[in-house]
């Protein structure tokens, strides 16, 4: 048994091996300056493209929040003058696939289609339809606002909507990240096509972009499709950013009435950026903590021990500037303080005391032996790299990534979460109090 379960590991760390050594990342810049990211694989007979922008939501202004979303969503909606059915039937009928998703830092479309010559160049020409010369078209837009309006306030009923946009607005004040992506009906009710076409015009820049291509093409054939993605983008030099978090000084316990049985309460404060030199330790510790389902701390105290809820969770979701960290949970509503009071003492200890070796060892274990998953298709490597090239994370992250959990220490998780979680500043609502 001991031999055969030595077989096992072997084989699995040849196939971690096999992962990594075969992902070979090519890059460069198009002559417009947009970065790109490129990995070759024959395995089948498929090509992926996801092509990022510095469009999110957190590029809002103030009144026009919502307009990074809109602006997005419409861009799939008619284009070169091609109306949005037949737009979807054309991309259908070679059997290719456009998507995307817009967050607060980013905006991104994404293209899969068969590497065929013939397919790949009418997907290409259609993609490229899409994010070059998006139409806007007023019927469309009078149509999307409405049924986003109609969206938004169906969800300001629900307990989730409700505290999370009360969460983000306590954590955040007055920054873009406070505002809620698909905006405020206020907001919406003004947006105009001029505003969406300016919108497109000043933030899907060449120069701000980046390009993920994986699959079955050469390096040459990744080259010219970069270039014609790259020159057909509006042109500029502008730099986009989103400013410092600063203290709001605001942080409070809210609580706000709603019928439902339980009481929805999350926790949390602004915390960490992408690339700093804490998100391993952070993200090892938080494993432990609250990230890591029926083994973490959390849910050994509050659900295992008390009985208080089914499920709670932490997490931190680092971004530009400081992304949140993140507690959330459900209980009964008279249990609500019980509950409260246990989530921030296990915090507290874990600040104070960090986790125990064998936490340590059995979270890295799950944590190493997991990441090859994240890189077993193409479509999860795109993803994977275009976040590394959104937010310009050194070519080797991959390849390093093992080695840094290996190295995490428990001195390490506890000076991460001193420096990045502060108890007495956790911002905590409560949708469905007594």
């Amino acid at each position: 048994m001991f031999i055969k379960f030595i077989q096992v590991f072997i084989l699995f760390l040849c196939f971690q091996q096999n992962i990594f050594a075969a992902l070979k990342i090519n890059t460069w810049e198009t002559k417009e300056g947009a970065k790109v990211f490129f990995v070759e694989n024959h395995d089948l007979p498929i090509l992926d493209i996801n092509v990022n922008f510095f469009a999110g939501s957190a590029q809002d202004t103030l009144g026009k929040e919502g307009l990074a979303n809109l602006t997005h969503h419409l861009m799939r909606l008619g284009a070169a003058g091609i109306n949005e059915e037949k737009l979807a039937n054309q991309f259908s009928d070679i059997g290719a696939k456009i998507s995307g998703d817009i967050d607060l830092d980013r905006a991104h479309f994404k293209l899969r289609t068969l590497s065929s010559s013939l397919q790949k160049d009418k997907a290409l020409t259609l993609f490229k339809y899409v994010i070059h010369a998006p139409d806007f078209p007023e019927i469309v837009l009078a149509r999307e606002k409405g049924r986003i309006i109609a969206g938004i306030k169906q969800s300001l009923t629900q307990p989730e909507a409700i505290a999370n946009l009360a969460f983000m607005q306590s954590m955040y004040g007055d920054h873009p990240y406070a505002h809620d992506e698909v905006g405020s009906v206020d907001a919406l009710q003004k947006l105009n096509q001029a505003d969406l076409k300016q919108f497109y015009k000043n933030f899907y820049l060449s120069s701000e972009s980046s390009i993920v291509i994986v699959g079955d093409l050469n390096a040459d054939e990744a080259k010219k499709i970069s270039e014609s993605i790259s020159q057909g983008l509006p042109q500029g030099v502008t730099k986009f950013s989103v400013r410092p978090v600063t203290d709001q000084n605001n942080v409070e316990i809210k609580k706000i009435q709603h019928p439902a049985t339980q009481a929805h309460i999350l926790l949390g404060m602004p915390a960490l950026k992408r690339g700093e030199k804490d998100y391993f330790p952070l993200y090892v510790g938080n494993y432990i903590l609250g990230g890591g389902g029926f083994v973490s701390r959390l849910t050994e105290e509050v659900r295992e021990k008390k009985g208080l809820v089914y499920s709670v969770y932490s997490y931190f979701k680092p971004l530009y500037v400081e992304g949140p960290f993140e507690i959330g949970l459900q209980t009964k509503k008279e249990q609500t303080d019980e509950a409260l009071n246990i989530v921030n003492s296990t915090i507290r200890k874990f600040i104070d005391e960090g986790p125990s070796q064998k936490e340590l060892v059995a979270a890295k274990q799950n944590l190493v032996g997991g990441f090859p998953l994240r890189l077993d298709s193409n479509a999860k490597i795109l993803d994977y790299l275009s976040m590394m090239a959104f937010y310009k994370l050194p070519i080797n992250y991959i390849d390093n990534y093992i080695n840094e959990i290996n190295k995490v220490t428990i001195d390490q998780i506890k000076t991460a979460f001193k420096n990045k979680i502060d108890p007495n500043k956790l911002t905590t609502i409560i949708v469905g109090s007594e």
